[in-house]
């Protein structure tokens, strides 16, 4: 019964709300780091003296350095796809040894391939040496969790982590990892269900980025299980 305040006849009428507040979306999201590693390093089109034609070149996975003096010249050695031929990418020439970076010079003294590989990657680099760059989207996917729902699962974000240059697109990827079509992934984009940050201007046309997230809201989608499942599939967790 109501309380009675004594001396006034009035009553006080105590009211609770046994309603825990709204979780928030962090409480259904699944939070996974996708490890982009390209297959297939881009390989320059170029005038082959051999072949007597323009022909595609591909990194032989070896360097060459050249010392004159405190002088230095470096390389990293291309073969024509057709007949082998080699074509010497410069990566620096004539550069005094004391301004070349020491991680740079041990690599180039050893054929590191790990920094071998990571040059034959840099497109960028790549561009100042030839007009015509054939690029491979081909990539392998590491997925790890970062962080599980703690309620049911209807929410996805995913974190790229992008080493090493690829044209492969965001739009691609998606699709490819989480069976989902293209033209599904642009409806849901419209609707604002699925956004990456950074944003850009048809930024689900162009090649992914490192530190790219994507966010992709799937509370109205039926097969929402198996779209979350696959990004996770395989990955370990932490």
């Amino acid at each position: 019964m109501p309380d009675r305040v004594p001396g006034t006849g009035a009553q006080t009428v105590v009211s609770m709300d046994f309603q825990s507040e709204e979780p928030d979306d962090m409480s259904y999201t699944l939070t996974v780091h996708w490890t982009i590693e390209p297959q297939t390093a881009p390989r320059p089109w170029r005038a082959c003296s051999r072949c007597r034609g323009q022909r595609p070149f591909v990194c032989s996975g070896k360097t060459r350095l050249n010392a004159n003096g405190r002088r230095l010249d470096a390389w990293l050695i291309y073969r024509c796809a057709d007949c082998a031929d080699t074509w010497n990418r410069p990566i620096f020439e004539r550069k005094n040894v004391r301004e070349v970076d020491p991680d740079t010079l041990h690599a180039l003294q050893n054929n590191d391939l790990a920094w071998i590989r990571r040059t034959a990657f840099d497109v960028e680099d790549l561009r100042r040496s030839t007009d015509r760059i054939e690029e491979f989207p081909e990539c392998r996917v590491r997925r790890r969790v970062r962080a599980r729902p703690f309620e049911g699962c209807n929410r996805l974000e995913i974190v790229l982590a992008v080493a090493m240059a690829t044209s492969m697109r965001a739009d691609r990827l998606l699709a490819a990892e989480l069976g989902v079509s293209r033209s599904r992934l642009a409806r849901l984009a419209a609707m604002d269900r699925l956004i990456l940050q950074p944003e850009t201007r048809k930024n689900l046309q162009r090649s992914i980025r490192d530190g790219t997230r994507i966010m992709l809201d799937l509370s109205a989608e039926a097969d929402r299980a198996e779209i979350i499942e696959r990004a996770q599939e395989g990955a370990p967790s932490g």
